[in-house]
């Protein structure tokens, strides 16, 4: 199920991303009293009375040479296009302004659900600056402070009131859900095409529940699959071509709709930043991952090729220590008969149970050969395992002292278990619990 998305719109310095902040609740856009500050982690998740949605915070979002109010312009149809709500935030002490004006008439005319905040309006006092932002006609201003945390509720309850009905996804749960993400020009659409121009068994074109989306369906060796497109990515207009950013607003779309993920690099640009903040949020979706390095016809190669390519990946995307790699070439289809059977391999890995009495000795067997790892004089005493979840595969170990078990050691029983179940191209959460929890 898709979450729906909101995002936070206005012009520099009236607070977006602390208020941005306060929702998701931790520190990810860096917050400065400067306009234009925000960098890059524009996109994050939030949740209000069991509500999770995804947050944009359009203050990342810069546009090079562009006049201030050109930018705005920008932001706020970058806003309208992909978001569910809309959030205008303004400046309560400096009232309104022509800025504040022109992105209100943008928002105004888009007929999307717009909430008003009011920012640092820090106590009931100053409710009187209210009024004057009812000439907007957005409706009711909220008053809030971002930097206090005031009103924020009142605000996100407004905000659900206007979230779209939750759809489900229309496919068996046996059926497999495969995005391909990446920046533009990476190959993805030729990848679609040669992928089911080779099966040639394209069941039905099902209109997917994200705006723009056509879902392919098909069926190759008794196994369903369908392809969620994520060509739409690269939309047309001066934003999405300014800049590369962009492609993750719509790749988390699709990402949340799949089971695995293709994460698409192109070999003839190698690996650029980019490329890894987009394969970051299938990771932190606990996604299945599998790399695919595209256009690898195009490129001269010897022996040793391959070889210093995948170790370059491994150094660069050091989270996805366990995605499995492909080098394809959707030109000449060289090696794309690898790609399903891998798909349905890191799925099934996916979700794979693990039995507890065969958990519980592999991991006193792991704590056997390597100790559990002491701090002030306290040890780490693992009681007991158990598997919780799958998609990804989630380990609960209750423990004496959950603060006792370091990342290098959650890491050691990390590599135990994948060293012994087959766990290939998932991650693997682990979570550590006070024994009497």
């Amino acid at each position: 199920m898709t979450k729906p998305v909101v995002a936070i719109v206005g012009r520099p310095n009236v607070g977006k991303s602390t208020i941005f902040n306060r929702i998701v609740g931790e520190r990810v856009a860096i917050v400065e009293d400067m306009p234009g500050v925000t960098r890059d982690r524009l996109y994050s998740h939030g949740e209000w009375l069991d509500r999770e949605f995804n947050l944009i915070d359009t203050g990342g979002i810069e546009l090079a040479d562009e006049p201030l109010l050109n930018q705005m312009r920008e932001q706020a149809e970058l806003a309208i296009e992909e978001a569910d709500v809309i959030v205008f935030i303004v400046n309560g002490r400096e009232g309104i302004t022509s800025a504040d004006q022109e992105v209100a008439k943008i928002l105004f005319r888009s007929k999307k659900p717009v909430v008003l905040g009011v920012n640092k309006v820090d106590n009931p006092d100053m409710h009187d600056l209210l009024y004057e932002f009812y000439s907007l006609g957005i409706g009711n201003p909220f008053p809030i402070s971002g930097s206090h945390g005031l009103g924020l509720g009142d605000l996100l309850d407004e905000v659900l009131k206007h979230f779209p009905e939750k759809v489900e996804d229309d496919y068996d749960a046996d059926t497999i859900r495969i995005s391909l993400i990446g920046r533009p020009n990476v190959g993805k659409s030729s990848l679609v095409n040669a992928m089911l121009g080779e099966e040639r068994v394209i069941v039905s074109n099902i209109p997917g529940t994200t705006r723009d989306a056509i879902d392919t369906s098909f069926t190759r060796d008794d196994q369903d699959y369908v392809l969620i497109d994520t060509a739409g990515m690269r939309k047309r207009g001066k934003v999405y071509e300014s800049t590369e950013k962009y492609s993750v607003l719509r790749s988390l779309k699709a990402i949340e709709r799949s089971n695995v993920v293709l994460v698409v690099i192109n070999a003839e640009e190698g690996i650029i930043e980019q490329d890894k903040k987009i394969a970051g949020y299938a990771h932190e979706a606990g996604r299945a991952v599998i790399i695919v390095v595209n256009k690898w016809d195009a490129i001269e190669r010897d022996d040793k090729t391959m070889q210093k390519f995948e170790q370059k990946i491994r150094d660069e995307f050091l989270f996805l220590s366990y995605a499995p790699i492909l080098f394809t070439s959707a030109k000449t289809k060289q090696r794309l008969q690898h790609v399903l059977p891998m798909v349905k391999k890191v799925s099934q890995n996916h979700n794979l149970r693990v039995p507890t009495n065969i958990l519980n000795d592999l991991i006193m067997d792991a704590v056997a050969m390597n100790p559990t790892p002491t701090d002030k004089g306290k040890r780490l005493r693992i009681n007991y395992v158990t598997q919780v979840a799958v998609e990804p595969p989630t380990f609960v170990f209750f423990v004496n002292e959950p603060e006792l078990l370091h990342f290098s050691y959650e890491r050691f029983l990390e590599n135990r278990l994948r060293a012994t179940f087959e766990f290939e191209g998932t991650p693997i959460k682990i979570i550590a619990r006070k024994k009497n929890d």
